[in-house]
């Protein structure tokens, strides 16, 4: 029997790019942020990342092979990507059961109910971790300490928390723009080194893996905002660069916000998902009860990404609107 192929119009391209080879390059990427979680908290930040990636990749490969009866199926990287990024959105004190949990939903509801890879409209990550963090409250908000320095665990000892908590005076006497940018500070796996997500994005970028206008629209729009009520009242909300280098900001905005799949293709698209993120994620964090919004921001710009496709899509060639057709 001949095999029918659904072809789009011309023109055609021919690019040697593959999803495993685009799902490599982000899993080399992550590996700095790995690296330094190891250093900062032990052997058990291995062990969660390892846990979260192999995971989502056993129980992909379950459902395609088993409930959707891909027999043909291989492994393209992407499960494991979206497991090692919730894992590094938990801290190094996580339950590895509870990561499991995790990276089920994530797998299994938020990618796989739509039909996998390429049809998802939400990122699978965010989404497995704001189901962690409604399911389980207190796991999700208990940190290890820095280099074992203490003997038990801590709560609400975030950047972020002390701000919110105490103001930014106190969250400035305990911690410092350098600790924050290096990584010496509480928080989850993949978010408290900066400096180390940095090194990653900008290989990303010399491999042209990501669209660069997604992370300058957000974090440009994180210090606009954060700016101005800096000025209004600067121990209440504290300065542009804590609120930048605080929290999952920077690794929602290189890593997650420029998900190809559940952002925006254009360049205007881009740009208007990217401001959308860093207000939302602002007004959560200025006047919401919860200390950091970087999740549910991009969770929301990703619910608005065809409306966003629709009014930044490009007009074709030649195109005349249909009431220019009738008038004429």
């Amino acid at each position: 029997m001949a095999t029918l192929l659904s072809t789009s119009p011309a023109p055609h391209i021919r690019v040697k790019d593959t999803v495993p080879k685009i799902m490599r390059d982000v899993l080399i990427a992550l590996i700095p942020a790995v690296i330094f979680a190891v250093y900062a908290f032990g052997w058990n930040a291995l062990w969660l990342c390892v846990i979260g990636a192999l995971s989502a990749e056993l129980i992909e490969y379950g459902i395609m092979r088993f409930l959707r009866k891909k027999k043909d199926f291989r492994p393209d990287g992407s499960a494991a990507v979206t497991g090692l990024l919730l894992a590094m959105n938990v801290s190094a004190s996580f339950s590895w059961y509870l990561l499991i949990i995790g990276v089920l939903v994530a797998i299994g509801i938020a990618k796989h109910t739509y039909g996998g890879i390429g049809n998802n409209p939400f990122n699978p990550a965010l989404i497995g971790r704001v189901f962690l963090v409604i399911s389980f409250p207190v796991q999700m908000s208990v940190w290890a300490p820095l280099n074992h320095a203490a003997s038990t665990l801590v709560t609400s000892a975030t950047p972020l928390s002390i701000l919110k908590q105490k103001g930014f005076e106190e969250a400035a006497r305990q911690v410092s723009l350098l600790d924050m940018f290096i990584g010496n500070t509480q928080g989850c796996l993949g978010e408290v080194s900066a400096l180390a997500l940095i090194i990653g994005f900008i290989f990303l970028l010399w491999r042209k893996r990501v669209n660069p206008i997604i992370p300058i629209a957000y974090i440009g729009t994180v210090l606009l905002f954060s700016s101005l009520f800096f000025v209004i009242n600067p121990n209440q909300f504290g300065s542009p660069i804590f609120h930048l280098l605080g929290g999952g900001l920077m690794i929602g905005a290189l890593f997650m916000a420029t998900d190809m799949v559940t952002s925006p293709a254009t360049m205007k698209g881009a740009f208007i998902y990217g401001i959308g993120c860093g207000i939302i994620t602002m007004l959560i964090r200025l006047f919401g009860a919860l200390p950091e919004g970087v999740s549910f921001s991009i969770l929301i710009m990703n619910a608005c990404k065809p409306l966003i496709d629709k009014i930044s899509r490009p007009k074709p060639f030649g195109y005349v609107a249909p009431e220019v057709k009738k008038n004429g």
